[in-house]
């Protein structure tokens, strides 16, 4: 036998004789005593419950923003670089029709066009899309109206000009796109 279970013992047994000339029987003590010890059990087992669960409940919450994290890491980085992506396609753009077709320019609107290309395939790569805006309602969560323009032809509130696009990283909002909205006519 343990001494813990020695000084169980004996705490039983003193409570047994202290009990026996004031509750009644030993048996009604051990009785008391026993209904204490299963409440105390019930108590702490219930307790070890709530600290598992809420143990449980940080692990999910924790390797959720771990996640969350991973995901969403380059978010800031990608929002600098969009500036970067919109200033080469209005430099594209800017480019008239007949320098295009100039033998000495061909190889360098073809670098920039290509250029183009790979910043868009490594904005997906990443998980960065462009989103469609024209011809879509106004949604102020994706969208950000800039003018309201009298169209004969749209509905009010339908987008009718985008002046910058708008980008999701996976799917939350990383920019919105500013655009131009029909409004009814007068």
């Amino acid at each position: 036998m343990t001494d813990e279970s020695k000084n169980e013992n004996e705490t039983l047994a003193a409570d047994i004789a202290d009990g026996a000339g004031e509750a009644g029987s030993p048996e009604e003590t051990v009785a008391a005593r026993i209904a204490a010890l299963e409440e105390e059990l019930a108590t702490a087992k219930q307790e070890t419950l709530y600290a598992v669960a809420d143990t449980q409940n940080v692990r999910r919450r924790l390797e959720k923003e771990l996640a969350d994290a991973r995901a969403y890491a380059a978010t800031a980085f990608a929002r600098d670089i969009l500036s970067v992506a919109d200033n080469l396609s209005r430099a594209l753009d800017a480019i008239p029709a007949e320098l295009r077709e100039d033998d000495k320019l061909k190889g360098l609107v073809a670098g920039l066009e290509a250029t183009g290309r790979e910043l868009e395939s490594v904005f997906r790569k990443h998980g960065v899309e462009k989103f469609p805006s024209v011809g879509e309602t106004l949604d102020p969560n994706k969208h950000q109206a800039m003018v309201e323009i009298p169209v004969a032809d749209a509905a009010a509130g339908t987008i009718v000009q985008e002046m910058q696009a708008g980008y999701m990283i996976k799917d939350r909002l990383l920019r919105p796109a500013l655009v131009g909205v029909a409004k009814a006519a007068d």
